[in-house]
């Protein structure tokens, strides 16, 4: 399944088009606070699939019967670029597990690249709702295998990703490789450059939010 946000007129049509406007991509941390604020809107739109039950609370002049989440989620995030989707939904999942992991694109001296995995920090994810943030879905390459790298781990019971722009040629391998998988997302594009670059996109998500790095 894929939710398209901006199918509908709400707040995120606006973040998504400051994220892309190369004048507003100058502020770093104005960009940063609008991939949060992305994660905030989809970690309430996805709680809304999620299963609460009765708790009575005590209050000052009584009891009352609220609904509560029946179980927190573990939030996982691939490093660096998907920090701030990431800390927007931990600002509404604020009970949540988390994990992260090191996936990154390793260059050749062709332009080619290979998804490189080093890294892992990961709570119980066996039978829970795992929640993915990364705020670009262009190939779909590191997202699948961040999924079967944290399957490895445990089988969640459901699989939700969250990202701010997506290309169909990585939502249409995604769907081939997790076809369990909920993508939610800010917006879609349609190309991919040769290179694997989403198309009109909006750059380096990663350089934007924390500055250049020195291609490895």
């Amino acid at each position: 399944m894929v939710i398209n946000l901006s199918e509908q007129q709400s707040l995120i049509t606006n973040w998504i088009a400051e994220l892309r406007d190369v004048e507003i991509q100058n502020d770093r941390m104005r960009f940063r606070r609008n991939l949060e604020r992305i994660g905030e809107v989809i970690a309430y739109e996805i709680s809304k699939k999620m299963v609460f039950e009765d708790k009575e609370v005590q209050t000052p002049l009584g009891i009352a019967v609220s609904k509560v989440l029946k179980e927190q989620p573990v939030l996982a995030t691939i490093l660096r670029a998907g920090l701030p989707l990431h800390q927007g939904l931990l600002n509404f999942f604020d009970r949540a597990d988390n994990a992260f992991i090191s996936a990154y694109r390793k260059h050749r001296k062709d332009g080619s690249f290979e998804i490189s995995l080093d890294y892992i920090s990961c709570p119980e994810i066996e039978d829970r709702i795992l929640i993915i943030s990364d705020p670009m879905l262009a190939t779909g390459s590191s997202l699948v295998k961040t999924i079967q790298f944290l399957k490895d781990e445990g089988k969640p019971k459901e699989i939700h990703v969250v990202t701010a722009i997506a290309c169909t040629v990585g939502i249409e391998y995604v769907k081939r490789e997790e076809p369990f998988v909920t993508i939610w997302c800010g917006d879609v594009d349609d190309e991919l450059t040769a290179k694997g670059y989403i198309v009109p996109g909006l750059g380096d998500a990663g350089d934007l939010a924390f500055g250049t790095k020195v291609q490895m």
